[in-house]
C-alpha cells in the first residue's frame, strides 16, 4: 500500500460512500453505544449543497473519505474516516488537506469538529493539525447537555 492518494470531490452517494459510511457507523456504535451521543450525517445529509465531501484513494481503493459542512462563519469536519489498513500511512492527512484547501477557497476563517472526547488516535490526529479545544458550537450547543458528554469539540483558525 502506497502513501499515494488520489482525492475525489463526490456529489452523490456511490458505492464506496456507502461502504465508508456503514464501516464508520459500525465503529462508532462500539466506541459511542448511546446512539444519541452519536452526531454523524446521514447519506442524504451528507450530500446537500452546503457540504464538500471527498474520497480518498489509494491502489484504487477507497481508503478514507470527510467532508466539510460550509456554515455561517465557520466550516466543520464531518464524516471523517479512514479504513484500519490504510491508517498511519497519510490518508487522513491527504482528507484534511482537502478539507482545509474547500474551507479556505469558499472564504471561512475558522475550521471546527466535533468528536467523541475518548478517541484518543483522533485527538491526537486533530492537535497535529494544529486544532485546539472550543467551546460548545451550534447546533451541539442547542442540544441536551447528555447528547454532548462524551463530545470534545475542538477548532483550528486557518489563513
Amino acid at each position: 500500500m502506497s502513501g499515494d492518494y488520489t482525492i475525489a470531490h463526490l456529489s452523490a452517494p456511490d458505492s464506496d460512500v456507502r461502504a465508508l459510511v456503514r464501516e464508520l457507523d459500525a465503529e462508532m456504535a462500539v466506541l459511542t453505544p448511546a446512539c444519541e451521543q452519536r452526531h454523524g450525517l446521514t447519506l442524504d445529509a451528507i450530500f446537500q449543497p452546503h457540504i464538500r465531501f471527498f474520497l480518498a484513494y489509494a491502489d484504487r481503493e477507497a481508503a478514507a473519505c470527510g467532508g466539510v459542512a460550509l456554515l455561517d462563519g465557520f466550516a466543520e469536519v464531518k464524516r471523517m474516516y479512514v479504513r484500519p489498513a490504510w491508517r498511519g500511512k497519510g490518508a487522513a492527512d491527504a482528507i484534511m488537506r482537502r478539507l482545509m484547501v474547500e474551507t479556505m477557497e469558499a472564504g471561512r476563517p475558522l475550521l471546527r469538529l466535533e468528536t467523541g472526547a475518548d478517541f484518543v488516535p483522533a485527538g491526537r490526529f486533530y492537535r497535529r493539525w494544529g486544532f485546539k479545544p472550543c467551546a460548545v458550537f451550534e447546533p451541539y450547543a442547542s442540544m441536551p447537555p447528555h447528547t454532548v458528554a462524551a463530545s470534545a469539540f475542538l477548532e483550528r483558525p486557518l489563513p
